[in-house]
């Protein structure tokens, strides 16, 4: 069965988009890869120095995203949403070729990646998967700020709640079970912000490529976008997405429960950071059909591609 054993897509996706930051054009293929080959980005407008993998250790920057590096500078930024996607489709292994430094926004979900890989279908290998479980708890706090991860029977559960002046946004918090719910409301959210704060972010050399195309823009009492929100609760949702994404940055599917408030990018990174650094904290385990813990992607998704 395809939880239990390392997948990769069967035919390689293409997508061309704007970089939400940097405003350039960008192109990524999306390409299969062999079993414990892991997931891999590969600066293809460099000829040398240009793998850089997708691991928590590499995040050099979780300023409104996350940026990785390699040891030569070369960076990858705005992973989280195909990372996110990845994780919820069960992929551990692809080649992610991309023309520049920054991965297409798209619409600003992973409502796209995710369509497009499952049209490409998923080739199965033999090989069986690893999870991370986690053992001990573990916490990290940013002032009113905090994410933790404890130990969890059978599942992800991702708790994140968020607070906002805005009466638009206000307080929303949601809970997931990642392997078992259905996720859709969480990979169709899309990126948001403040009216008041675009100058601001523009000035800081960021979302040079935003629009109402790709973010939900909050001003005031008013939503921007034309046709509003995709669910009532997008915005939490969303962060729900970029904590995904970002979790994958282990290099796993984990098993745990995961409590965040106020958080985003960099507190996710930290706490992969604290966790990791001590192995007393974590088991990491070789799934097989006699250990396994429900399902390692998402149920709804399995009956769809079985």
């Amino acid at each position: 069965m395809a939880y239990l054993t390392q997948k990769t897509i069967k035919q390689q996706v293409s997508f061309e988009g704007i970089a939400l930051h940097s405003g350039k054009n960008v192109n990524i293929c999306i390409k299969p890869a062999n079993p414990n080959h892991g997931i891999v980005f590969k600066r293809i407008d460099l000829d040398r120095n240009n793998l850089v993998y997708p691991n928590f250790l590499n995040v050099t920057n979780t300023s409104l995203n996350t940026t990785i590096e390699n040891d030569f500078g070369v960076k990858v930024s705005t992973i989280e949403h195909l990372m996110g996607a990845l994780f919820g489709l069960g992929i551990d292994n692809v080649l992610i070729e991309i023309n520049n430094e920054e991965v297409p926004i798209l619409d600003g979900s992973a409502k796209e990646f995710i369509k497009e890989i499952l049209c490409s279908g998923f080739d199965v290998s033999d090989k069986p998967i690893k999870i991370v479980k986690i053992n001990k708890k573990v916490e990290y706090s940013d002032g009113e700020r905090f994410i933790s991860i404890e130990p969890s029977t059978l599942s992800l559960d991702i708790d994140f709640e968020l607070k906002y002046q805005n009466p638009i946004i206000g307080n929303q918090r949601n809970k997931v079970k990642v392997y078992e719910d259905d996720l859709t409301d969480v990979y169709n959210s899309r990126t948001f912000c403040l009216f008041e704060d675009i100058e601001i972010i523009k000035k800081n050399g960021l979302a040079k490529g935003g629009s109402l195309e790709n973010a939900i823009v909050v001003k005031d009492t008013k939503i921007l976008n034309e046709k509003g929100l995709r669910n009532k609760k997008e915005f939490v949702n969303h962060k729900i997405l970029d904590c995904i994404g970002d979790l994958y940055t282990s290099g796993f599917r984990i098993i745990a429960n995961v409590k965040c408030s106020q958080g985003g990018h960099y507190l996710t990174n930290q706490l992969l950071r604290k966790t990791f650094q001590d192995e007393k904290n974590y088991s990491i385990l070789e799934i097989k059909e006699r250990n396994l813990p429900y399902t390692l992607i998402n149920k709804t998704l399995l009956k769809s591609i079985a």
